[in-house]
């Protein structure tokens, strides 16, 4: 089995390098890479489910067992925080550890804990209780940062002329997982209690181990004596980071904000808040694979898409409450209309964002192989994991002060700054690059000039 997994491998490479330089290479995939896509899409369904089930029915629970708003807040605070310690520390030794041991130890790890998180009822209330969740909670966002960082990485090692495509088609089932985790546990949770919500699904993430173990291939590499800071000292990897902050944290905004809002302003229940989510979720599912096809095929438009899709979510935040500046009602359709609008422009945003750092990376030296696509992946996880956790809490300040339209109207601003700034790179990139032509161009004809006409 291995042996024929390395010569479709090496089939494979020949093939994508043999198409290398094409506007439209032809995504044809082997045996090998048709199971690994099927194994990446159940890892990512799966651990979404399982980490966004909390949302309905975990804050009651917890203030039963004596834990404050504030304490219940930290503890989803948490996740993002060991999330990105993990994602940095995981994706700079993905090479050490081995890609595949890390994506199959980080199922384990994320399943364990969400089973032992739905035992944590069982546990005396106070101290005891809120301790566990943050032990258990922390503890499982470093097993899903191993998870995910390890997907990023094979993906594009996997997969290397389409990125952006299979990231993009992935993104259909981390939507899904996003969309059914809440209402599944939600049901599960009235059906059958606390307990059966994370029993269920941490079994589900279980059983993809051994599935990922005979699935995936094993991935050899050297590792590099590169770090993230030397990722971080080239300016567009840098504004692209910021680009991935400000998607990040205009979902962790929504999240902790959007149904309180809902609920306030237009007297809508929660099963209606639910629906009102879906124009966010559906949208992304649908733009994220059109993009990564889209900029497979023209890689140059990667830029330009990043500035639009920022510079459209900036828009639709504006409108969403709309901002108190604009001097217009919040008006229902429009709320929806604009969630739209925000889905589709972070599936415009966010799926080039992931192929254009490798690329700069590439381009500035950094050697192509697992130990680079790993640093990506860690640094992609780590920001979108501080984003995670500025989103909620800042926006939950300024809504507490101020309003929810003048909070939406700080996250439209953040997406607004980032796509200016990238904007005016592009253009002073751009201008750099025709000068080194021209000066190139006046030093061969000057060249030309000073060649006598007879030699010899």
């Amino acid at each position: 089995m291995e042996a024929d997994i390395e010569v479709e491998e090496d089939r494979e490479v020949e093939a994508t390098a043999a198409g290398r330089g094409s506007t439209a290479p032809r995504f044809r995939m082997s045996r090998q890479q048709t199971l690994t896509l099927i194994s990446m899409a159940s890892v990512n369904f799966s651990s979404m489910i399982c980490y966004s089930i909390l949302g309905p029915f975990f804050p009651t629970e917890a203030l039963k067992k004596g834990a404050s708003q504030t304490v219940v807040g930290f503890i989803f605070g948490s996740y993002a925080v060991c999330n990105l310690l993990g994602s940095l520390v995981l994706g700079r030794y993905i090479v050490q550890i081995g890609a595949k041991f890390m994506l199959i130890a980080g199922l384990f790890v994320s399943s364990g804990c969400t089973i032992m998180f739905g035992l944590l009822d069982r546990v005396s209330a106070g101290p005891v209780f809120i301790s566990l969740c943050f032990v258990v909670r922390s503890v499982d966002a470093v097993g899903f940062a191993a998870a995910m960082t390890s997907t990023f990485a094979m993906t594009a090692k996997i997969f290397p002329d389409n990125v952006a495509t299979v990231l993009g088609s992935l993104e259909i089932f981390t939507g899904l997982g996003l969309i059914m985790g809440p209402p599944v546990g939600g049901w599960f949770y009235q059906s059958f209690g606390y307990e059966v919500p994370f029993l269920l699904l941490g079994c589900l993430l279980l059983v993809m181990v051994p599935f990922n173990l005979y699935v995936l291939p094993s991935i050899e590499a050297d590792p590099s004596k590169e770090s993230f800071f030397s990722l971080l000292s080239h300016v567009k990897i840098l504004l692209i980071c910021y680009v991935i902050f400000t998607l990040s944290a205009g979902l962790g905004f929504l999240d902790a904000t959007l149904s309180l809002f809902a609920i306030k302003t237009f007297h809508l229940s929660n099963g209606y808040v639910g629906l009102i989510m879906l124009g966010l979720s559906l949208p992304y599912c649908l733009a994220s694979p059109l993009m990564g096809l889209f900029t497979d095929r023209h890689p140059a438009t990667r830029i330009l898409l990043m500035v639009a899709g920022g510079l459209l979510t900036a828009l639709s935040f504006c409108l969403l409450g709309p901002a108190p500046f604009l001097h217009l009602p919040s008006q229902l359709w429009l709320l929806v209309v604009m969630l739209g609008l925000i889905g589709f422009s972070l599936g415009m945003t966010a799926i080039p964002t992931f192929p254009e750092i490798i690329t700069c990376a590439y381009e500035n030296g950094f050697p192509e192989g697992l130990s680079t696509l790993g640093m990506v992946s860690g640094l992609f996880g780590a920001v979108w994991s501080l984003g995670m956790f500025y989103g909620p809490v800042v926006g939950g300040l300024i809504t507490q002060h101020l309003s929810f339209q003048w909070a939406a109207a700080v996250q439209g601003a953040l997406a607004f700054l980032g796509a200016v700034l990238l904007a005016l790179y592009a253009l002073c990139e751009r201008r750099r690059q025709q000068q080194q032509q021209q000066s190139h161009e006046e030093e061969g004809r000057q060249t030309d000039e000073h060649t006598p006409l007879l030699t010899g």
